[in-house]
């Protein structure tokens, strides 16, 4: 592979980072000037590009969480919105066409379903990104958001494997023993550890169990990575292999774009085009907030969610790739979807970088609904009885959990973003709830009584720790602040905003090893050893 394909990506990469739009946006642009410059698609790239779509969808399965899927809110509101966002841009494009766009002269029905449902899709690595950034992929904005990104991926696949135009061989019907199968491959997941052996695991279970095997059933090998992903995610060590392939994927996802912009150079008549699809992404955000209000959902997690879901999507380009192998759209449709993809993420990096004031400004636009109607999971929080509140159950929010209750009888309520964690703490007799300290809107259903004395900081980022002590001064909490930080340079801005202990989780882990090391030793703190330690 010749250096062009390499640096061309890189630099493309840091020119949008400069400009805070997303990577991926300087990819698409890098394949475009590479075609500018006479280059060419080439079979390393496309095989590049072939497994960095196979390794996504893999992990996506690894994160399907079907209790998640079958919230009403989530395939209710995916399904509803495809329909009908896909049969108002089938009537959009309708209208192009009358209006005289060149690139729709010789489109019929068929073209338009195509690309109008390839238009429907909003990013998950956009999303996904943009969550993470903000630690509230676990909100419940962020959860509804992500949830309704897997079912357009589950239509997209569904699509993908239909598109063959296939029947499946005969033996398809023995994929079935994957289910029991994967009993084995999930109790073989915590011993392969960690490392290569783990990322090499996974890419055999996507490339080889997942992909070449349904292939060879006659059925698409991306669904077939799709569902032995989902096969593995009940798994605890699901999310740590998804870790694990992240870079690997993302890697050979730069590849794909790279390649949809190979394709063709765009023409004024596609910028143009583009530019007026872009247009249409708030009618698509709109869609989306009165869908989400209409399954009950708060102001503020209806509009968060559909901000993150108003772009066009990377998996919209792999449609339209599949569409123009069959011969349902020709080539150019790939430069102008690639564009407005590109387009899409910029506009809704900006939206999403002011999200908060953005919001402020439009909730007095926005109609109340009653409390009592609401969404059960965005109701007001009752915290009871509670004396402390230790906002994060993880290892350390569950020792201190333990031992306020244990050696100082206090009552305490646990609070964590993870469902299933607080389905499995609830029946080990622990007090805790859904929630998340690091959304807005956790902070606006909460109200902590006079009687709460202590809250404790023990979740995993900084960020998110930080963002829960601004808001309980912002209440005006008169009682007392601990937090948990992992690196020392997170102690003073803790301490300089109110926290009245900070503990470095490491450095008190060690002086707790070495005063153990050093009492079986028989060592005393002044030096030497105790006497009743000799003989």
């Amino acid at each position: 592979m010749e250096p062009a394909y390499l640096l061309a990506p890189f630099v493309g990469g840091l020119l949008a980072m400069a400009i805070r739009l997303p990577p991926l946006v300087g990819f698409l642009a890098a394949g475009f000037a590479l075609k500018a410059m006479g280059y060419g698609s080439i079979p390393a790239l496309e095989t590049i590009a072939d497994l960095g779509v196979t390794l996504l969808l893999f992990t996506i399965g690894l994160k399907l969480n079907v209790r998640t899927l079958l919230r009403k809110e989530v395939w209710g509101a995916a399904t509803l919105h495809m329909v009908t966002s896909t049969g108002v841009f089938v009537g959009v494009l309708a209208l192009l066409k009358l209006v005289g766009f060149s690139l729709l002269a010789g489109a019929g029905l068929q073209s338009f379903a195509v690309i109008a449902f390839a238009l429907s899709f909003s990013s998950t690595v956009f999303a996904v990104k943009v969550l993470e950034e903000r630690s509230e992929s676990r909100s419940l904005y962020g959860r509804t958001a992500i949830g309704v990104l897997i079912m357009q991926d589950i239509f997209a696949v569904v699509f993908l494997t239909a598109s063959t135009g296939k029947l499946p061989s005969p033996w398809a019907v023995c994929l079935l023993l994957l289910i029991p199968l994967s009993g084995v491959l999930r109790r073989l997941l915590p011993r392969i550890g960690h490392g290569e052996m783990q990322i090499l695991f996974g890419v055999v279970l996507a490339l080889v169990l997942g992909y070449a095997l349904f292939e060879q059933a006659g059925i698409k090998g991306d669904l077939g990575a799709l569902i032995i992903g989902m096969l593995l995610a009940p798994h605890p060590s699901a999310a740590g292999l998804s870790k694990s392939l992240f870079n690997m994927k993302e890697l050979f996802l730069v590849g794909f774009f790279v390649s949809i912009g190979l394709t063709a150079l765009p023409s004024w008549d596609m910028v143009a085009l583009a530019v007026l699809l872009v247009a249409l992404v708030p009618l698509k955000s709109l869609l989306f907030l009165l869908i989400f209000s209409g399954f009950r959902l708060r102001k503020r997690t209806s509009f968060l969610a559909t901000l993150s879901l108003s772009n066009f999507s990377e998996f919209g380009l792999i449609v339209a790739v599949v569409a123009a192998g069959q011969g349902w759209v020709t080539d150019d449709w790939l430069v102008v979807l690639s564009l407005a993809v590109a387009l899409s993420f910029a506009g809704a990096a900006v939206l999403n970088f002011r999200s908060r004031p953005l919001f402020t400004r439009l909730e007095p636009r926005m109609r109340d609904r009653d409390v009592s109607t609401l969404h059960p999971d965005d109701r007001p929080i009752e915290i009871g009885r509670a004396q402390v509140v230790v906002l994060g159950m993880g290892r350390v929010g569950r020792g201190a959990y333990d031992r306020l209750t244990d050696a100082y009888g206090l009552d305490v309520l646990g609070v964590d973003t993870d469902v299933d964690k607080v389905t499995d703490l609830q029946a080990a007799g622990y007090t805790v709830l859904e929630g998340d300290a690091t959304d807005e809107d956790f902070w606006e259903k909460l109200t902590l009584a006079e009687h709460v004395e202590l809250v404790v900081l023990a979740m995993p980022h900084h960020a998110g720790n930080f963002f829960a002590l601004e808001q309980l001064r912002h209440q005006e909490f008169r009682g007392r602040i601990a937090a948990a930080v992992t690196h020392f340079e997170e102690i003073e801005p803790l301490e300089r905003r109110g926290a009245h202990a900070v503990f470095h989780l490491y450095e008190e882990a060690g002086t707790a090893l070495a005063d153990s090391a050093a009492e079986v030793a028989g060592l005393t703190p002044g030096g030497g050893v105790r006497r009743d330690s000799v003989g």
